[in-house]
């Protein structure tokens, strides 16, 4: 996908992006993520039931990420039973190689491109709510009510105030500028020209009781500012935040970029 159609994410969530950097400057309520499910359609709760139970007892195979083989532990503490979801691993140093490998074209990336895609890849999570509900009580033992919220909408909240936050800081200063020093009988001009330079891999390590909520915040402020991401989840709660990697996974692979700008890394 060209860099213009990557442009066309941040059109297309430009006033979500914009409305949540007001409300930060402004320290307002904001949300466009509605947390109660009465909010949703109606037929959402048994649909997200049938999809979570899609994934049981299968590989996670929907991450399209490698694999030297496949491990889960996660059990329910509502059926006392394993869930029988199985994740791709590899080696440190492979996960590690391939997100150094997607890491320039990620970093060359403009800020806005970064910002339209990662708030599509919300979207994505939010068309996910209930299945990722019933991932979050079965992997947690939260109360349905306290999953949908937690992990749906006010997860992609934190994840989008990481999102606003950094476009603030990264647009902070020029990016260019002519600057001009006055010496007396001439003024010295010089083009100066500035670009942010990401700090690397980001390694996100999730807790058992707040899989995506805890560890969205971190994922999405090391992507916006061009650094890629490892994710490793705590093993008895994977499936949440394995989802969240994979809408952000498959936005990345609409827009023509490596996926391996993250990763789910179990262990």
């Amino acid at each position: 996908m060209s860099t213009n159609n990557q442009m066309d994410f941040y059109s297309k969530h430009k006033d979500t992006i914009n409305a949540a950097m007001s409300a930060l400057e402004e320290r307002t309520f904001y949300t466009p993520y509605p947390e109660h499910p009465k909010a949703y359609p109606p037929e959402s709760n048994e649909a997200g039931k049938s999809d979570f139970g899609k994934l049981l007892n299968e590989n996670f195979s929907e991450l399209g990420q490698d694999a030297d083989e496949w491990i889960g532990e996660e059990v329910s503490p509502f059926w006392q039973t394993g869930l029988g979801i199985k994740y791709p691993k590899l080696s440190a140093e492979k996960w590690i190689s391939k997100s150094q490998k997607a890491a320039a074209e990620w970093a060359n990336c403009k800020l806005e491109q970064r910002a339209g895609l990662l708030v599509e890849s919300l979207d994505k999570v939010q068309s996910r709510y209930f299945e990722l509900a019933y991932a979050t009580m079965h992997t947690t033992g939260q109360s349905f009510m306290m999953s949908f919220q937690a992990s749906g909408p006010h997860g992609n909240d934190r994840a989008l105030e990481a999102v606003a936050m950094g476009m603030q800081e990264l647009s902070r200063f020029p990016s260019e500028v002519n600057w001009v020093k006055p010496m007396g009988k001439f003024d010295l001009s010089i083009k100066k020209t500035w670009k942010a330079v990401p700090k690397g891999i980001g390694l996100v390590i999730g807790c058992s009781t707040f899989p995506t909520w805890n560890s969205v915040p971190g994922l999405y402020a090391d992507l916006i500012c061009g650094n890629t991401a490892l994710v490793k989840p705590h093993p008895k709660s994977v499936l949440p935040i394995a989802m969240v990697v994979s809408a952000l996974r498959e936005t990345f692979k609409e827009a023509g970029l490596n996926p391996d700008i993250v990763q789910l890394t179990v262990d």
